[in-house]
């Protein structure tokens, strides 16, 4: 077997994105990734983590010269510390056929370019970016895969397990239908009590004023997760920018604020399920894919909701504003002309045990299931998975 290191020969560059499109051709549910979004992760023009970071990818050739394998490698300056007790880099973009040593000559490639990097461990499958796209292994819950999220097959948990990889966190993607699912006595009249609290409001905010939804977006983020392990503080021209990518696919009623007394406490930014629309399109956003994406897109057939984050700010969480949030959008959402029927929430950790009780008291029950793996290069050293927030 032969491993090549891809240094923007566009030749490999296409070996790197066809390689999926050859593995998966039987699974069904499986739809193929934008090739430009995989590709955005490589680009130091376009990931702001080159910064501070490095990246490089392999591909994987049997002795016939065919490309049965594909790994990426990463480490950024700033987090490979933040909550770790050894430096931290990252493996991700792992496919391959179901060969153990072909899988090893992978991982071990990312290992000793990290150790090279002085890094003493590697978590993956993971993104060299948030961690809102590619994070994690599908282990169960095998169906349509949301945008940016991984699908792969089962035997990938034996390949990581085997080399050494072991679990750090756990990651729940819940469900819920839209419309007409009650909260439940102790949280609706919780909600009620928030709701009937003059100081409290909550609204969706209206697509022209996309500069203010980044505004509130950024400073209940921060304050309610930029304090986690692993997650960076967001700066205000981050949150612009997210919103000005988001612009041509946001359905403004999808992002709802809380307030106390004019500031912004709470949020859910949700967003139409898009690969209910990019299946469509077989990876590519050319002329023809867009013309695909407009002409699905306005068929009005995405009946799907991707919830993309949800945040309470601290001083405002366990007072109910999470359920007076949910119950004063019902009064958007329950209506016949919404046309959204099922709702995906995106991955929470095992390690957060609090929103996870809030999905459940909402109603929502877990459909997938993806993990988090990490490998200490050392063996000797004490495993720790990742800690419980309090």
């Amino acid at each position: 077997m032969e491993l090549v290191e891809i240094k923007g020969q566009k030749n490999l560059i296409k070996e790197f994105l066809m390689l999926p499109v050859r593995l998966y051709k039987d699974e069904k549910n499986w739809i193929r990734p934008l090739d430009n979004d995989i590709e955005a992760v490589f680009d130091p023009a376009k990931n702001k983590n080159f910064r501070r970071g490095e990246a490089t990818r392999w591909i994987l050739r049997d002795a016939q010269g065919r490309t049965i394998g594909r790994v990426a490698a990463f480490f950024d300056k700033k987090s490979k510390n933040k909550g770790n007790d050894q430096p931290t880099g990252g493996m991700g973009f792992f496919e391959c056929i179901n060969d153990q040593a072909a899988a090893n000559i992978l991982f071990d490639a990312c290992k000793e370019w990290l150790k090279e990097r002085g890094l003493e461990a590697m978590d993956g499958p993971i993104n060299f970016g948030d961690r809102d796209r590619w994070w994690g292994l599908l282990v169960e819950g095998f169906t349509e895969p949301n945008y940016c999220m991984p699908y792969n097959f089962l035997y990938y948990k034996d390949l990581l397990e085997n080399y050494g990889f072991k679990l750090y966190f756990k990651q729940y993607t819940y469900h819920r239908p839209v419309k007409n699912l009650p909260l439940g006595d102790k949280l609706e009249a919780r909600a009620d009590k928030i709701i009937a609290d003059p100081d409290y409001q909550f609204r969706y905010i209206k697509k022209s004023k996309l500069d203010d939804a980044a505004h509130y977006f950024r400073t209940v983020y921060n304050a309610a997760w930029a304090r986690h392990s692993g997650v960076k503080e967001m700066s205000e021209l981050q949150a612009k920018s997210i919103m000005k990518q988001l612009k041509p696919v946001i359905d403004p009623k999808l992002i709802y604020f809380g307030f106390y007394k004019g500031e912004p406490v709470s949020f859910f930014l949700s967003l139409p399920e898009l690969n209910q629309v990019f299946k469509h399109v077989n990876g590519k956003l050319n002329l023809i894919g867009k013309l695909k994406f407009l002409y699905y897109k306005y068929l009005g057939k995405n009946k799907k909701i991707f919830g993309l984050v949800f945040g309470v700010s601290p001083e405002h969480q366990g007072k109910g504003v999470d359920a007076a949030m949910i119950k004063s959008y019902t009064g958007l959402a329950w209506k016949a002309s919404f046309p959204y029927e099922d709702i995906e929430m995106n991955w929470i950790g095992d390690f957060n045990p609090k929103m996870m009780r809030v999905c459940e008291q909402i109603g929502a029950k877990i459909i997938k299931t993806h993990i988090t793996y990490r490998k200490l290069f050392d063996e000797s050293i004490e495993y720790k998975r990742m800690p419980i927030i309090d």
